[in-house]
């Protein structure tokens, strides 16, 4: 069992609502990326998921553009990424970390050599943004036959044969994209989401989680009454690019923001918690 069904099992168990941040690797600094990921876990962080920088970012708003392009201009690359999760996976060895980015890293460091490197370097799975199910059999396959879980998208527009799709490759957990459109996106329909979350559970026993357009404790909490976890990239990044930009500790603030959303989704009833489990 790999350590994100590990993980979505006792927050099941615990009747939690799991919380994945996501961060560009090597933004706001390199120098502190550990750091970072240690301080999301401390402040509440079940999963990480750890994006790799890429020059297209074709599904990121302009937040998540922009920390892209910060870390592309320190020479931020996929083999750093690596790095930088062994050297976190030396001081946490329970905290699971997904890396999330696009194919053409990942083509360009070689598909099985891509899984091996993952592998030894401590990641738990992957999401590749551009990588539909239907034309990435073989990669899922050498993710798992490592224990490592591909992860894919899910949209409001996805229809049954790509549910079914990602309900036979995928594992680990799917990540449901609430809104049509880009990362950072607002306006969220809770409801919607809800009825749209309890069809793809027709078609899999993953755990769901959902992301693109929470941005607070109150859209996480509203949306965590239909997921399992919930996924928070640009809000994050945006604070982070604030505090920077007034001489405040970004990491700080990041920690700040993100114990704020663990508080509220911890302080739902109880009955709203275990009809998410």
């Amino acid at each position: 069992m790999s350590r994100i069904q590990q993980t979505f099992q006792r927050l099941a168990r615990q009747g939690k609502t799991g919380l994945v941040p996501y961060i560009t690797a090597g933004d706001p600094a390199r120098e502190n990326v550990v750091r970072l990921m240690q301080s999301l876990v401390k402040n509440g962080a079940d999963v990480i998921e750890l994006g790799v920088p890429f020059s297209d970012p074709m599904a990121d708003g302009p937040v998540i553009q922009r920390s892209s392009e910060r870390a592309l201009a320190r020479h931020v690359t996929l083999q750093d990424c690596l790095a930088w999760v062994r050297e976190f996976r030396s001081m946490d060895a329970a905290t699971p970390v997904v890396l999330m980015g696009y194919a053409n890293p990942v083509e360009r460091f070689g598909l099985r050599a891509f899984v091996a490197a993952a592998k030894e370097a401590g990641v738990d799975g992957t999401i590749i943004v551009d990588y539909p199910p239907e034309e990435c059999e073989d990669f899922s396959a050498a993710l798992k036959s490592v224990s490592l879980d591909p992860i894919f998208l899910l949209a409001p527009t996805s229809t049954e044969s790509r549910m079914r799709d990602v309900a036979r490759l995928g594992s680990g957990y799917l990540y449901y994209v609430s809104l049509r459109g880009v990362t950072g996106a607002a306006h969220i329909d809770p409801a919607a989401v809800a009825a749209r979350v309890q069809e793809i559970r027709r078609f899999t026993a993953m755990p769901i989680g959902v992301g693109f357009g929470i941005s607070d404790a109150a859209s996480a909490v509203a949306v965590a009454s239909a997921a399992d976890a919930v996924v928070i990239g640009s809000a994050l990044i945006r604070i982070m690019e604030d505090a920077q930009q007034a001489g405040r500790d970004p990491l700080q603030a990041a920690g700040e923001f993100m114990s704020g959303i663990r508080a509220a989704l911890d302080a739902m009833p109880a009955k709203l918690k275990s009809e998410a489990a």
